[in-house]
């Protein structure tokens, strides 16, 4: 590209974000003062990706030019450094002029990292990601193993709110506690709310021969019922087949029934099996089966709607009951199924209630409408000073398809790090090392790129100790070699080796 094209174009986008600047302050007037200069930055990092910057990447390099491919966290000055310098290259008088507040890249680290630091309470160590592992319920009988978990590198212990009950839970955050005064070691509570259960109900169907199953077996072409009747249900394997010819499954929230409409996706067990919804009445679905991994849909399996703008509420009366235990004994809420600003609010309302505004917040990302809201609901976050955002692969991944999720997970990355928003890397992290013992290739490399979020979660297995261990070695050894998209340029000892040879030949 010329290069008076490059500047000139390029000198519209700064420009364009200049006069943008009043729309800006008045879009950050509610934020919290911490954040204030981040949500700024993310603004600008919205107006200047809006562009198509691809062809302007080769022509900066070649000019020797810093380009524009990882400006997230110091948009502005990056932008604006830029456009000067190519005027500087042709001599030409540099006149933009603006009293717009710079964050440059120093400054940009060093926002992410107070962020970080204020949300997990982070204390010095040797490596800057934090490690979050999910506790299992064995964890509510066995102080030893919180003991262990903590030693190998565990410094957020999670509790899954969607399982146990209140009794498992205390006895976790007193074992918790009781490892923190016998070691001096903190370690800070995160607990998920559980959020709405979309579900498959319970299945019992009653054989020829009068065994109970709790499935039915599908197929690629057939058509079924799914219904509303939040209650199990048992019938016989002939009645119900028979009912409308079709197989029947009910669905525990009635919502998925109404918000539904023809032509759109439904898919059951993590995406296993794939239909279409192809009529519709107001207590049932009509499905084609157009996708199957699996040969049956069974109790109580997750339903994932993607093209479909559910009306429930991110909080549910299971949430608002667990809430104050939550707010009593956490350092950090998950809020799951988060899709909007107003449900941010939401939380924010009823965490005021119980005078817990302190505690920090992570917006779990893990639906098509939660990532295309992004950005409102960071910005509606900020109002707190406290905040994180959890990128739930699993479900994301069955939201968006299995072939987008590396491409998500780059832009949600990009954003949180354009408002200096700390992200947990989350869901399969080094999952067959801590089920079985023996870690996978891949899983080893998607373990090294999880050093580019804040926090990374493991879940829980029998070999989990070990999956800490190995995980804390990855990330010391990765966090010299990058921050965020940044190589840090570590010198190589091959590189070393290499000139030591040199000098000695």
């Amino acid at each position: 590209m010329d290069i008076n094209k490059l500047q000139n174009e390029l000198s519209q986008i700064l420009l364009e974000i200049i006069d943008s600047e009043p729309f800006i302050d008045e879009k950050v007037n509610e934020v919290h003062p911490d954040y204030k200069s981040s949500a700024k930055n993310l603004l600008r990092y919205l107006i200047l990706r809006s562009k198509d910057l691809r062809s302007y990447h080769g022509a900066l390099s070649d000019l020797g030019v810093s380009s524009l491919r990882s400006a997230e966290g110091y948009v502005f000055s990056n932008v604006y450094n830029v456009v000067r310098n190519l005027h500087l290259i042709q001599n030409n008088p540099f006149v933009i002029d603006t009293d717009v507040e710079i964050i440059g890249y120093t400054r940009s680290q060093e926002l992410i990292r107070e962020h970080a630091s204020n949300l997990f309470n982070d204390i010095k160590k040797d490596h800057f990601t934090e490690i979050m592992v999910t506790l299992p319920e064995e964890a509510a009988d066995d102080q030893d193993l919180i003991y262990k978990m903590a030693q190998s590198g565990m410094e957020i212990a999670r509790i899954n709110l969607s399982h146990g009950h209140l009794g498992i839970w205390e006895k976790m955050v007193s074992n918790i506690r009781a490892v923190e005064k016998e070691t001096g070691q903190r370690i800070k509570i995160y607990m998920d709310l559980s959020g709405p259960k979309i579900r498959t109900s319970e299945i019992k169907i009653r054989s020829k021969k009068g065994k109970i199953k709790n499935s039915i077996h599908v197929r690629v072409g057939e058509h079924i019922l799914l219904a509303k009747e939040p209650e199990a249900f048992q019938v016989s394997e002939s009645s119900n087949k028979r009912k409308n010819n079709k197989k029947t499954i009910q669905v525990l929230l009635e919502e998925v029934i109404d918000d539904s409409r023809i032509g759109e996706t439904v898919l059951f067990d993590d995406g296993m099996i794939k239909s279409v919804v192809i009529d519709k009445n107001e207590n049932s679905l009509k499905l084609k089966i157009t996708e199957c991994y699996k040969p049956k849909i069974g109790s109580h399996k997750g339903i994932n709607l993607p093209q479909t703008r559910l009306n429930l509420p991110a909080l549910t009366e299971k949430d608002m009951s667990d809430l104050p235990f939550a707010c009593q004994n956490a350092d950090i809420i998950g809020y799951s199924f988060v899709r909007s600003e107003n449900d941010v609010q939401k939380l924010y309302t009823e965490l005021e209630k119980y005078n817990a505004a302190h505690l920090g917040v992570v917006f779990k990302i893990e639906n098509q409408e939660a990532f295309e809201n992004l950005p409102e609901i960071l910005l509606k976050g900020m109002k707190q000073n406290k905040i994180g955002v959890m990128i739930a692969r699993g479900d994301l991944a069955v939201e968006i398809g299995f072939e987008r999720i590396s491409e998500v997970q780059n832009e949600i990355l990009w954003i949180c790090e354009a408002a200096h928003v700390p992200v947990i890397w989350a869901t399969q992290v080094l999952e067959n090392l801590a089920k079985t013992g023996i870690p996978t290739r891949a899983e080893i490399s998607d373990a090294a790129l999880s050093a580019q979020a804040e926090c990374v979660m493991l879940n829980k297995g029998k070999s989990i100790i070990t999956a800490i261990k190995v995980l804390k070695n990855i990330l010391i050894r990765m966090e010299g070699h990058s921050f965020k998209k940044k190589n840090e340029l570590r010198a190589l000892k091959v590189a070393q080796s290499f000139m030591l040879k040199l000098k000695n030949e």
